[in-house]
């Protein structure tokens, strides 16, 4: 991968480090509380699967910042672009997708069909 790839690669990643880091959404906000005893039954339901809803989209984006920060990482190291399983380039179609990838195509593939 030549140096002006690479370091396209690395703005794509840190501008979406930033809007994840920035966002005034579900990043940073606080969980909900569960329904508790307060409100009818189906109250009580919607603020527990709201609650359960959040908390999910919480672990989602530390997931992803994770994810950033190593690709960050590899950038640094030198292997950004190479499959962690296979050892094999990631194909540009992929990078440009996901930047943040550390599986080619093929092994993500595997990866699905084993889970």
């Amino acid at each position: 991968m030549n140096t002006s790839d690479l370091r396209r690669y690395e703005r794509l990643i840190v501008e979406k480090q930033r809007k994840l880091s920035s966002s005034p959404g579900e990043a940073h906000s606080p969980v909900l509380a569960a329904g508790g005893l307060e409100g009818d039954l189906i109250e009580q339901a919607n603020a527990d699967e709201e609650a359960e809803l959040h908390i999910q989209l919480h672990q989602t984006d530390g997931r992803l910042l994770r994810a950033i920060e190593e690709a960050l990482a590899r950038i640094k190291q030198g292997t950004y672009g190479v499959c962690v399983v296979c050892e094999q380039p990631i194909s540009e179609a992929r990078l440009e997708a996901v930047p943040w990838t550390h599986l080619c195509r093929e092994c993500k593939e595997r990866e699905r069909t084993a889970a």
